[in-house]
C-alpha cells in the first residue's frame, strides 16, 4: 500500500503526545508499506532535523516554508488581525501555499493508495476535492477543548476569545470531518462526538498505546524499598490544559494532602514550564518544577502516585498509560482519563472535586497494601496497549479504506455495461 502522511510542524525530537502517537504509528507502517512522510514546518531551514528525518523514515520529505515563529506580543497582535478571518486561528496559522501547490499535484497525479492528515492543522492545506482516499486522524475533537476552555475561563476577556474560537473551530472541524472520506478517533468519546456531524461507519476508534520496551516497572522496586511519598506530574508545561490542570492541583489540591502527609513533594516534570507553572515552586518548597528531562521513566520509578488533574482536553492521554506500564498508581479526573480503557476502582481512582481528588492520594500515600494493587492492576492494563498492536490496526483501516475506493472504481464499467444493455 502506498501512503500519504502529511503532518504540519517537526515530528522530531518526539515529546509530545500527539508527535508520540503519529511516530509510533509511522514507524510500524513504514516498515510494512511504501510510506512518504511529508512534514512541512515554519522558522529557519533545519539541516539536523531533515536527516534525522530521513534516518529514522526513509523517503520522508520535509520542507520548511520559512514562516516566522510568533509567540507573546506579537502572537497576541497576529491573532488580532486575523480576528475577521472565518478558519480559527489555531488552523489558519498552518496555511501555506507551497504546501497547498505540492499536496494538490500528488492528488492530481493519484500517485498514493491513501492520504492520511496528521491532526486538523494540515487540512487547512489539503486540496478542496480529494479524489484519493483520505483519513483525517483526529487525536483530538478540537471544537470541544475550546468548549471546555470558554466553559472554565474565569478572565471576561480569555472567556469571550475562546468562545469565538469555538464557534469558529465547531464549523471549521464538522466540514473537516464531512470532507474526509474516513477519520480514526482516539477514543470512544470522540467518535460519538463526531458521528453527530457523520455516519459512524465513516469514524473508526483506533486506541491510544504504550511503549513497552521503555516504560517498564522498576526492576529495583520492592515491598522493602518502599519509595517517598512523591506525587508527580508529566506533561508539556506549555500546554494549556497541562497549565490550568497544574494550577488547579497547586491551589485546591495540595494544602489538604501536605495537611494530613506532611513529608509529601510534589514534582512537575515537562518542558517550557508556563510562569504560572514556575511560580509555584517559589512560594512552596516541596514543589519542584524540573522542565525538561531527558527520560520521565526515571521520575515515574521514584513516584509513589502520578496525577493527571486535568479539567481541559481531549483525545487521551498517553501519560497515563505510560505511568501504568510502569506499574504506578494513578489518579486522574474524568476528562484526564477520558477515552482510555481504565475502570475507577480497579487500575486507576478517579476523582472531580479538590476534596475527592486530594483523598484518593492520601489514600495511596498512606496504604501501601492498596497501592500496590492498583499499581498491579495498572500494569496489567497497560500490557495489552503495545505500539505494534495499535499500528496493525491503524494498518488495517487505512487499507480498508484504499481498498473501498478500488472495488468502486472497478465497479464502474460494470454499471456503464449495464446501461448500455
Amino acid at each position: 500500500m502506498r501512503i500519504l502522511w502529511v503532518k504540519a510542524d517537526k515530528l522530531l525530537p518526539v515529546q509530545n503526545g500527539g508527535n508520540i502517537r503519529t511516530y509510533h504509528v509511522l514507524r510500524y507502517l513504514s516498515a510494512r508499506h511504501q510510506l512518504t512522510f511529508y512534514s512541512y514546518y515554519g522558522g529557519t531551514p533545519d539541516p539536523d532535523y531533515e536527516r534525522e528525518l530521513q534516518r529514522q523514515l526513509p523517503g520522508a520529505v520535509a520542507v520548511c516554508t520559512g514562516k516566522r515563529e510568533l509567540s507573546g506580543v506579537a502572537r497576541g497582535l497576529d491573532y488580532l488581525a486575523h480576528l475577521s478571518a472565518q478558519p480559527p486561528y489555531a488552523v489558519s496559522r498552518f496555511a501555506h501555499a507551497k504546501v497547498r501547490k505540492q499536496l494538490q499535484a500528488w492528488f492530481r497525479e493519484q500517485r498514493f493508495d491513501v492520504a492520511v492528515c496528521d491532526f486538523l492543522d494540515a487540512a487547512v492545506n489539503f486540496p478542496g476535492s480529494l479524489n484519493l482516499p483520505s483519513v483525517l486522524f483526529q487525536h483530538n475533537v478540537e471544537s470541544e477543548i475550546w468548549r471546555r476552555h470558554s466553559a472554565t475561563a474565569g478572565n471576561p476577556a480569555k472567556k469571550m476569545m475562546y468562545r469565538m474560537e469555538f464557534r469558529k473551530m465547531l464549523r471549521y472541524e464538522r466540514a473537516a470531518v464531512c470532507k474526509f472520506q474516513h477519520v480514526i478517533a482516539v477514543s470512544e468519546n470522540d467518535r460519538s462526538l463526531m458521528t453527530q456531524w457523520v455516519d459512524g461507519d465513516r469514524v473508526t476508534v483506533v486506541p491510544t498505546g504504550v511503549d513497552l520496551a521503555q516504560y517498564r516497572p522498576d526492576p529495583a522496586a520492592s515491598d522493602s524499598n518502599a519509595p517517598a511519598p512523591l506525587i508527580t506530574f508529566v506533561g508539556a508545561m506549555d500546554w494549556e490544559p497541562n497549565v490550568d490542570g497544574v494550577e488547579y492541583f497547586c491551589a485546591e489540591v495540595w494544602p489538604s494532602i501536605k495537611a494530613e502527609v506532611p513529608q509529601a513533594r510534589f514534582r512537575i516534570v515537562g518542558r517550557n514550564p508556563d510562569r504560572r507553572v514556575q511560580k509555584w515552586a517559589s512560594i512552596d518548597a516541596s514543589i519542584e518544577v524540573t522542565g525538561r528531562v531527558p527520560s520521565v521513566v526515571e521520575h515515574l520509578h521514584q513516584s509513589a502516585v502520578v496525577i493527571v488533574p486535568l479539567r481541559i482536553g481531549g483525545g487521551t492521554r498517553l501519560k497515563i498509560y505510560e505511568a501504568m506500564a510502569t506499574a504506578k498508581a494513578v489518579v486522574s479526573t474524568t476528562v484526564g482519563a477520558e477515552g482510555l480503557d481504565v475502570h475507577h476502582g480497579r487500575d486507576i481512582m478517579l476523582a472531580d472535586d479538590a476534596r475527592s481528588f486530594a483523598q484518593a492520594v492520601i489514600m495511596l500515600l498512606r496504604d501501601p497494601e492498596l497501592r500496590r494493587r492498583y499499581e498491579k492492576a495498572a500494569a496489567e492494563t497497560a500490557a495489552r496497549y503495545d505500539w505494534p498492536a495499535i499500528g496493525e490496526r491503524f494498518g488495517e483501516v487505512l487499507q480498508s479504506v484504499a481498498e473501498k475506493k478500488s472495488r468502486a472504481i472497478r465497479a464502474i464499467p460494470a454499471r456503464l455495461a449495464e446501461k448500455k444493455a
